[in-house]
């Protein structure tokens, strides 16, 4: 079984040069070195509105074989653990595997389950692809897991789970999240600076609790408590803000915008 896509052609072009241009655009100059980082946070957004920082932070960091990819759930499919169970993703670039022994060793945690649904039509791990296949040196794996609404204990436990079988290998944790939804962007930076103070100190219950309590609309707070805390485990000690910016950027429009933020966990 294999995953087509869903989003080709409207989040990014379809086409490989096409794609490959708005990439090339998108990620400017190469830096000199490079971060063996445990986990980072990226947008999903359309790439023309936050491909700029997701390519801040991945041309950044080292691309391993093995690439863990955490997204929230946008569609409602599925299970609150949903590890697709497939053998590949289509992409422009041709098909990506999926890591099977790292699956079954997720699967063993109880509340993850096996489930398509709600990564058919879901664009939030999706979009992250051509950020890897243009920065991996080597051929990599990936293992797509989609995250539902988990209370923080929950969260927090497979997160612990999902850093312990990482030990020992040689793994990168992609969080797919953009930060606040169709407000102004002076009141989204303000809301948004609370949430990536709590991920620069790895403080995931305060990250869970104030995206709550503020209403703060960080889509991917879930897969964001989740990778934190197994890059925890990985031996991450902070965050770093690499870069944050927003829609109106693209558009001009600053009075309702999404908001991006890019981050290592080193």
């Amino acid at each position: 079984m294999k995953r087509r896509p869903a989003v080709a052609g409207t989040f990014y072009p379809a086409e490989l040069d096409k794609l490959n241009k708005l990439v090339d655009l998108l990620c400017g100059e190469e830096p000199t070195q490079k971060i063996k980082a445990k986990a980072i946070l990226v947008p999903h957004a359309g790439l023309i509105y936050s491909g700029k920082t997701a390519c801040a932070v991945y041309k950044r960091v080292y691309i391993p074989e093995r690439i863990v990819l955490l997204g929230p759930n946008h569609t409602g499919y599925g299970t609150e653990i949903s590890v697709y169970p497939g053998e590949a993703w289509e992409t422009p670039y041709g098909d990506v595997f999926i890591d099977q022994e790292l699956k079954e060793e997720v699967l063993k945690y109880t509340y993850a389950e096996p489930d398509e649904s709600a990564h058919l039509y879901e664009h939030s791990l999706e979009v992250q692809l051509p950020f890897l296949f243009r920065y991996a040196e080597h051929p990599f794996r990936i293992l797509p897991i989609i995250l539902g609404y988990l209370d923080y204990d929950r969260a927090r436990d497979f997160g612990r789970f999902l850093g312990s079988i990482l030990q020992n290998r040689d793994a990168l944790i992609v969080i797919s999240s953009d930060m606040s939804h169709y407000i102004p962007a002076e009141e989204a930076q303000k809301k948004d600076e609370i949430l990536i103070s709590a991920m620069e100190r790895l403080a995931t219950d305060e990250l869970y609790l104030k995206r709550i309590q503020y209403n703060i609309t960080m889509c991917g707070f879930i897969p964001a408590v989740v990778g934190i805390e197994a890059s925890k485990v990985l031996g991450a000690r902070q965050g770093i803000l690499i870069d944050y910016t927003n829609s109106g950027e693209v558009t001009g429009d600053y009075d309702r915008v999404v908001a991006y933020a890019g981050m290592v966990f080193v």
